[in-house]
C-alpha cells in the first residue's frame, strides 16, 4: 500500500467518559489551537465520543494524524483513547462487513498491525461488546494479508453493527488497552470500591520497571483522607507501611495488619517529616487540594505522590489547568526536578487523577 491519504483522514475521533464530552471538547480544541489547526468540534451529550474535525493545518489542508503526532497522548486529560478517521461514519453490509471495511482501508492507504473495535461506554454501546467480540477474529482473518506496519493500529469504532467510524492511530501514542479502559477485579478484602483508583493509577502512571523500583516493601506513605481504607488497602498489599490521616473510622481487619498507624486529625494541618509516597482521595474543592500537594512538595514532605481532585459541575477542564498551573508554579519555584501527568482513569467518576515523580531524595 502507499502512504496513507492523509487528506481523506480529516477527523480525531475521541473516546471519553459520558458525561464529559465538553471537557474533552475543550481539551481538543485547546490544543488545536495551541498547534494552530483550523478545527471544529461536534459533541453530544452523554455520547461517550467527541469528533474534532480539522478543516486546516501546520502540514497538510486536513491531516489529523500530523494533528496526532504533535501531541502526545500522555499529555490527555480527558481523552480515553484517540485515532484519525474521515469525518464520515461508513455504512457496513450486515452480511457482508469485511468487503465495506477492507475496501475503506484500501481507498485511504494505511497499513497496520493489531485492530482495535470499540464502541461508546454507554448502556446502548455495551450492547455491541459480544457482536465486537465475535467479529474481531472473522476480521482479523479477513485482513491477514494486508500490508503489516507493527507501529500503527487499525481502529474501528462501531456507532451500531452497520455504521462505523474507520481509522488509525500509533501504538506508542494511543490508550495501551482497548478504549482506554482498564479492567480490574474488585479485591475482597478490600475496605472500599475506592481501591481500584489507586490500582489503576499506579499501572497508569508507572511503568512496571517505576513499580518496582517507586514502590517498595519496608517503605512509608501517608494517606490524606484514608478512612475507610481503599487506598491504604493498595500501599499495604504492596507492604509499604501507612500513616492514615482521617477522623473517621478506618477498616479493623486492615488495622490488625500492623502495618498501619491511624491519626484522627487535619489533612491540611498534619505535617510529616518525610515519607516515600503522599496519596490523597479527599472530597475537597481541587484547588485547595492542589495547593495542599504543593505544600508537600516544596517542604520536601514527600518524594512522590498520586491524589485526585474532584470537579466542579461547569468548565472543568479549566479547573484541572488550574490546578495544573498552582502545582507548576510551586514546583518551577523550587530545583525539584519532577514529573507531572493527570488521567481521568476508568474508575474516576466526577475527578481526574494527578500523579507526581520527583528526585527528591
Amino acid at each position: 500500500m502507499s502512504a496513507p491519504n492523509t487528506s481523506k483522514l480529516n477527523q480525531v475521533f475521541a473516546l471519553c467518559r459520558p458525561g464529559f464530552e465538553n471537557d474533552c471538547a475543550n481539551e481538543l480544541m485547546h490544543h488545536a489551537n495551541e498547534k494552530h489547526f483550523n478545527a471544529y468540534v461536534k459533541a453530544r451529550a452523554n455520547s461517550g465520543y467527541v469528533q474534532l474535525i480539522i478543516t486546516g493545518g501546520t502540514d497538510t489542508d486536513t491531516d489529523a494524524l500530523a494533528f496526532i503526532n504533535n501531541i502526545r497522548f500522555q499529555q490527555l486529560i480527558f481523552i480515553r483513547q484517540w485515532f484519525a478517521s474521515p469525518s464520515e461514519a461508513v455504512v457496513l453490509a450486515e452480511k457482508d462487513r469485511t468487503t465495506t471495511i477492507t475496501k475503506t482501508i484500501s481507498d485511504l492507504g494505511i497499513t497496520f498491525d493489531d485492530i482495535e473495535l470499540s464502541y461508546a461506554d454507554t448502556n446502548t454501546g455495551k450492547s455491541l461488546s459480544k457482536f465486537c467480540k465475535q467479529f474481531l477474529p472473522h476480521l482479523k482473518r479477513a485482513l491477514q494479508d494486508n500490508t503489516r506496519k507493527p507501529d500503527n493500529k487499525l481502529n474501528i469504532f462501531f456507532l451500531d453493527s452497520t455504521h462505523a467510524f474507520i481509522g488509525i492511530n500509533q501504538a506508542d501514542n494511543s490508550a495501551a488497552v482497548d478504549m482506554g479502559i482498564t479492567r480490574l477485579r474488585m479485591p475482597s478484602s478490600a475496605p472500599s470500591r475506592s481501591t481500584l483508583k489507586l490500582e489503576e493509577a499506579i499501572t497508569t502512571f508507572l511503568s512496571p520497571d517505576q513499580q518496582n523500583t517507586l514502590i517498595k516493601p519496608g517503605m512509608h506513605a501517608v494517606d490524606l483522607g484514608a478512612a475507610p481504607g481503599g487506598w491504604t488497602w493498595q500501599l499495604v498489599e504492596r507492604q509499604l507501611f501507612v500513616t492514615a490521616i482521617d477522623n473517621g473510622p478506618m477498616d479493623k481487619t486492615l488495622m490488625q495488619t500492623e502495618m498501619v498507624a491511624h491519626l484522627k486529625t487535619d489533612a491540611f494541618t498534619y505535617s510529616q517529616k518525610k515519607v516515600d509516597w503522599l496519596v490523597c482521595d479527599m472530597v475537597e474543592q481541587p484547588h485547595r487540594v492542589s495547593k495542599l500537594i504543593a505544600k508537600w512538595f516544596t517542604r520536601r514532605w514527600c518524594k512522590h505522590a498520586i491524589f485526585n481532585l474532584k470537579l466542579p459541575m461547569n468548565k472543568r477542564y479549566e479547573a484541572v489547568e488550574q490546578c495544573k498551573t498552582t502545582l507548576r508554579n510551586a514546583l518551577n519555584a523550587t530545583d525539584i526536578e519532577y514529573s507531572l501527568q493527570v488521567k481521568q482513569l476508568y474508575h474516576d467518576r466526577e475527578e481526574v487523577t494527578v500523579c507526581i515523580l520527583s528526585n527528591i531524595k
